[in-house]
């Protein structure tokens, strides 16, 4: 079966597909010379647009005179002035019947309509045209110019020989493929039968064109050959045909490699598409009698080229795959082989054909999977067939190799009590002719392709070492072995972080003796009466001095190596940093303060005050430029070379200074006019003043410590009298406290 991957080869389309036209000549009436004709219109559609058009109700029919005498009459469903006999019917096409091994994607439809009527004509010296014009074709149309306004015309011509024997048309036997599958090969018949026995000649052609959609934009009548439905009056023949669109020509409609074509002598239609896209051909079959052309039937149908994917694969697991359909499987040391059937897809699987030639007898299985025991080393060939004896069958051919078995060994040896590098030794062996390969892993990250290793662990522990042994058939065998390594450190390496330090002094020993873990006894002498049991342990000397420093490890099977390290730490006298200063709460008006020294054992001293200021005196004098928490240093040195350092934050405050008086006499004599603050008002926040008079009436606010009272209301207005008023103050200071000052002043006139 195929599966049909469309894509948007169907988008925006339209709705017509093709055509055919046939005539059945029902009898001659040789009295009156006419005969009787049954015609047979078959139109074909793509009802997957919801907004694609109907077939047409009420369907026109033309009959033209083709030589002379030009329109005859018009024939329609229900309306046939000469002799109505109308058939008309729509039917699905069943696209599953066509290929029985395609499966159609949901939205791929075509719909068949069908036109049939009787007409009787006159024989005549020439011949006739009976047609049906309709547009439009699917926007997607790949090989013609501008095929969403194409239409075509559906038409047969019966001639003046034909008229004169009372001849039937040849018909198409098979309905045409919609799909075709890009890149596989294309073999359709698309043979005629012609019931006089007349010889039948195949070609492409070009399909006709007529028809437009001007009518319908355009709003205008059918009566032109760009209307949806022309009438036969309005567009009489000759018509024209499509405008492929090069490459593609005529002959050449689909394209392909090798390009597809179609058989003259028996209307098979072969190639191998190469391109996806809808393509219109036209098919014509050329009817001959005693050499002379009577009669030509043409199909119009538009093919569409597709990725299409076998839906039924077999295959089986397998070690080698060689091109698609043909499997290896090889088997070391094992005469019995489960093969695992994994074809696909199950849906469409009715049955399975295993086949295994075995030394010249022919065994067979039915099921999905098989068990085959063969009988001895060596080389079997079997087939596997889904849906056998189908046309949609597809073939898994099996080569099975019965190889020797081969067994990975291997040993190993190191000194348990010294550590060292181990050394592993390859024992595997097969019955083919040599191991080729090994690969070693030895569980720490690390491994080796080399027969015989060695490898230095540098770390203890139960490994879990494996051995991968591969032989010239490429069969593998794999053996794990545990490896306990617990040797004692060949030497013992001791890594402080310093030699020497000022008391007190915490040192980091840091053991890079190897191998070594929590499992094995470590046991350390710091030299000043203490000890630990620690891999890596950190130790604070509180005395002064050198001190040597033992380390002993034992391993876990009782292995022991220790290690004296004389005078290994030096620990060094160090002084005690101490000052004092004053004053203890300096201000900007006050802002000198005097730095004491207080340390023990110090020799030098070095001051960092304000982050600059650097004074090497014992003592220190210093000057801050600005209010502000200040973090002052003393860093102290010892004979020894060893330093401390002390710290104060020092904290010179803004001070903040405001007096009112309680008096004032605004008399214009330039004396205590204006009641207003004095005193240092530097770092002032949110200044607020009011005066307010003994009934509770505000005078005067400001928030500028600059203006003052002048006794008059608001400044600006009436004098107040003279009497005694409330003032408020309130004000946020420059470290944000907030501070209020209430009183009373007196207004002297």
């Amino acid at each position: 079966m195929i599966t049909l991957s469309i894509g948007s080869i169907y988008a925006e389309s339209r709705h017509i597909i093709g055509g055919d036209v046939y005539y059945s000549c029902l009898g001659q009436d040789t009295v009156n010379m006419t005969n009787r004709y049954r015609i047979d219109v078959v139109m074909y559609r793509d009802p997957s647009d919801p907004n694609a058009a109907d077939f047409d109700d009420n369907a026109l029919f033309g009959i033209w005179r083709n030589t002379g005498g030009g329109y005859i009459r018009v024939l329609s469903n229900g309306n046939d002035i000469v002799s109505p006999q109308d058939v008309f019917g729509v039917q699905d096409v069943n696209i599953d019947d066509v290929n029985p091994c395609i499966i159609i994607p949901p939205n791929v439809a075509v719909e068949r309509g069908e036109y049939s009527f009787e007409v009787t004509l006159p024989i005549i010296e020439g011949d006739y045209l009976i047609g049906y014009q309709r547009c439009c074709r699917n926007n997607n149309i790949f090989n013609i110019i501008d095929p969403q306004t194409t239409g075509g015309v559906f038409a047969i011509e019966i001639t003046e020989e034909a008229q004169q024997v009372c001849n039937d048309s040849p018909r198409f036997n098979e309905f045409p493929p919609v799909v075709i599958c890009n890149g596989l090969e294309l073999e359709f018949d698309h043979s005629a039968s012609d019931s006089d026995g007349d010889l039948v000649i195949y070609e492409f052609c070009a399909p006709r064109a007529s028809g437009g959609i001007d009518g319908a934009l355009n709003n205008l009548p059918n009566n032109t050959c760009t209307g949806v439905t022309p009438s036969p009056q309005g567009c009489p023949p000759p018509w024209g045909f499509v405008a492929f669109q090069p490459p593609y020509s005529i002959a050449n409609p689909l394209g392909g490699d090798p390009q597809v074509t179609i058989d003259p002598n028996t209307g098979l239609i072969s190639g191998v598409p190469s391109l996806n896209g809808q393509f219109v051909v036209g098919v014509c079959a050329k009817e001959f009698r005693n050499g002379v052309l009577i009669g030509e039937i043409r199909r119009d149908f538009q093919f569409n080229v597709t990725t299409c994917e076998p839906t039924v694969f077999a295959v089986i697991e397998h070690d080698i795959s060689v091109g698609q359909k043909e499997f290896v499987i090889n088997s070391c040391g094992n005469t019995t082989i489960d093969f695992d059937n994994q074809s696909f897809n199950e849906q469409y699987i009715v049955g399975y054909d295993w086949t295994f030639d075995i030394n010249g007898t022919i065994e067979k299985y039915d099921t999905r999977d098989v068990t085959v025991t063969f009988p001895d080393v060596g080389e079997y060939e079997g087939r596997m067939i889904v849906n056998p004896d189908t046309d949609c069958a597809d073939t898994a051919n099996i080569f099975v190799n019965v190889y020797p078995e081969v067994t990975a060994e291997f040993s190993f040896d190191y000194d348990t009590c010294v550590a060292g590098p181990v050394t592993f030794d390859d024992q595997s062996f097969t019955g083919a002719d040599d191991i080729v390969a090994w690969e070693w892993l030895f569980d720490d990250g690390n491994g080796s392709v080399i027969q015989d290793p060695t490898h230095q662990y540098a770390t203890p522990g139960l490994r879990q070492v494996s051995l991968i042994a591969v032989d010239n058939n490429n069969c593998t065998d794999t053996l794990v072995q545990d490896v306990l390594y617990q040797p004692a450190p060949q030497t013992l390496v001791v890594a402080p972080d310093r030699f020497i330090g000022c008391a007190p002094s915490d040192i980091f020993f840091n053991n890079l003796s190897a191998p070594i873990d929590s499992t094995y006894l470590v046991e350390w002498d710091f030299g000043d009466g203490n000890t630990s049991n620690e891999i890596s342990p950190s130790h604070i000397y509180e005395d002064t001095g050198e001190f040597t420093v033992f380390l002993k490890v034992t391993s876990p099977i009782g292995c022991e190596i220790e290690k004296t390290f004389n005078n290994l730490i030096l620990i060094k006298d160090k002084p005690f940093a101490d000052f004092i200063y004053s004053p203890q709460n300096p201000n900007q008006f006050n802002s000198t303060v005097e730095f004491t020294d207080q340390s023990i054992d110090a020799s030098e001293w070095l001051w960092n005050i304000e982050g600059e200021a650097n004074y090497k005196s014992q003592n220190a004098s210093h000057t801050f430029r600005d209010t502000g928490i200040y973090n002052v240093q003393l860093v102290v040195e010892h004979l020894s070379g060893c330093t401390d350092t002390a710290f104060a934050l020092v904290d010179v405050e803004p001070q903040l200074t405001y007096f009112l008086p309680n008096a004032f006499s605004p008399n214009n004599d330039g004396k205590n006019d204006v009641f207003i603050g004095k005193g240092f008002l530097g770092g002032f926040r949110s200044f607020e003043m009011s005066i307010w008079n003994r009934w509770g009436e505000q005078i005067y606010m400001t928030e500028d410590p600059n203006i003052g009272w002048n006794g008059s209301k608001d400044n600006t207005g009436a004098s107040a009298p003279q009497g005694v008023y409330v003032y408020v103050v309130n004000y946020v200071g420059p470290r944000g406290d907030v501070r209020e000052l209430t009183g009373h002043v007196t207004l002297i006139k």
